[in-house]
C-alpha cells in the first residue's frame, strides 16, 4: 500500500531532523574542542606546541568535513527544522571560527614565538570561552528556549575581547618593541578577536532563529 505524500513526508521526517541536529551537534562540538586545544596550546606554549598545533589542524579538517556533510543535507532535503538559509549561515560560521582558531595555532609556530603574551592568553581564553558556549548551544538546537542564556554570554564575550585586543595593541605599539614582534603579534591578535566576533556572528544568527521560532 502506497502512504500518501503528507503521511509518508511525516514519517521520514523524524530522521531527517535527527541527523540534521546530529551534524550540528558534532560541529559545535568540534568548535568548542578546536577552541579549548587553542587556549591549551597559548597557556603551555612551546611546551606540546606541535602536538598541539597537529591536533588544531586535524580538527580543522574534521570541521570542514561536517560543513561539507551539512551543506548536502541542506541541499539533498526539502525539510529543515530551522530555515536552510539560517543553517548555512551557522554552518558557515561554526566552520569560520575553526578556520581563524587554526590560523592562531599555525601563526605561534611560523613566527617563532618564544612566549606568549598575557593579553594573548587572555584573548584565547575568551575564545575558548565563546567556543564552549555554542558547543552547549548546539548541543541543545533542538530546544531553542535553552540557548538564550549561551546566546547572552557570547554577546558579554565579545564585548571583553574587544576591550582586550585594544588593550592589547595599545600596549604593542608602545616605544621600544621590535617592528617585527609588532607585526607578528598583532596579526595574532586580530585572528583572535576575529575568531570570537565570528562566534558572535554565529550567536546572533541563532537568535535570530529563536526570534522566528519560539
Amino acid at each position: 500500500m502506497r502512504i500518501p505524500t503528507r503521511a509518508a513526508e511525516r514519517f521520514g521526517s523524524a530522521p531527517r531532523e535527527r541527523e540534521f541536529y546530529d551534524l550540528f551537534r558534532r560541529a559545535g562540538g568540534n568548535t568548542e574542542l578546536a577552541t579549548q586545544r587553542l587556549e591549551q596550546l597559548m597557556r603551555e606554549w612551546p611546551d606540546d606546541g606541535p602536538a598541539l598545533r597537529h591536533e588544531i589542524r586535524e580538527l580543522e579538517h574534521e570541521g570542514d568535513r561536517v560543513t561539507h556533510q551539512l551543506m548536502r543535507h541542506l541541499q539533498t532535503k526539502a525539510h529543515t527544522p530551522i530555515p536552510a538559509r539560517d543553517a548555512h549561515e551557522l554552518a558557515s560560521g561554526l566552520d569560520d571560527v575553526v578556520d581563524l582558531t587554526e590560523e592562531v595555532a599555525d601563526f605561534m609556530g611560523l613566527y617563532r614565538i618564544e612566549a606568549p603574551t598575557d593579553q594573548a592568553i587572555e584573548l584565547t581564553a575568551i575564545l575558548s570561552a565563546a567556543g564552549a558556549e555554542l558547543g552547549a548551544a548546539f548541543g541543545s538546537l533542538d530546544d531553542l528556549r535553552r540557548i538564550r542564556p549561551n546566546l547572552l554570554e557570547i554577546d558579554r564575550l565579545e564585548d571583553d575581547g574587544d576591550r582586550v585586543e585594544r588593550e592589547a595593541l595599545a600596549t604593542l605599539f608602545e616605544g621600544g618593541v621590535d617592528p617585527m614582534v609588532v607585526i607578528r603579534w598583532k596579526d595574532i591578535y586580530e585572528r583572535l578577536e576575529a575568531g570570537i566576533d565570528a562566534c558572535d556572528s554565529v550567536a546572533k544568527v541563532l537568535e535570530g532563529v529563536v526570534v522566528k521560532r519560539v
